[in-house]
């Protein structure tokens, strides 16, 4: 009997807001997935996006990228600079061929445990019809 996919998903958190909620979420015992490999990056306007697509490669059927909520960025503008880099990406995966739906931007505080647990439910299930993205895939 084949196996159903579990898609694997790259998780670049903030420090100060994403992944403290995700922390909050394990520390309340929150079910979700456990498809997540999370990074904690110091803002989400430190992520480049040849972190993105390096997570792609490296086989990643999806990336994340989750920041303080703007106006709330630990360092001042930061979370400006990542939603006007991450609205490139965007096009920038589109224009390859690569579904869009492989890639979310969220905005999660430190208080959102919830939230944050919710976030990656709906981006499972998102996945799953995709299948494994194979398009950037690196061949080992």
């Amino acid at each position: 009997m084949a196996e159903e996919f579990e898609p694997k998903i790259i998780a670049f958190l903030c420090k100060w807001c994403s992944s403290a909620g995700s922390d909050l979420a394990g520390v309340s015992r929150m079910n979700y997935p456990p498809n997540v490999v999370p990074i904690t990056v110091m803002c989400s306007g430190s992520v480049s996006p040849l972190y993105i697509f390096n997570a792609f490669q490296k086989g990643a059927d999806g990336v994340l990228v989750s920041g303080c909520h703007p106006g709330d960025c630990h360092y001042i503008k930061g979370n400006f600079y990542a939603r006007r880099r991450i609205a490139l990406v965007k096009e920038l995966i589109e224009y390859i061929g690569l579904e869009p739906q492989r890639f979310k931007m969220a905005w999660v505080s430190a208080a959102e445990g919830k939230k944050y647990t919710q976030i990656i439910q709906d981006f499972v299930q998102e996945l799953k019809p995709l299948g494994p993205q194979t398009k950037l895939r690196r061949e080992k």
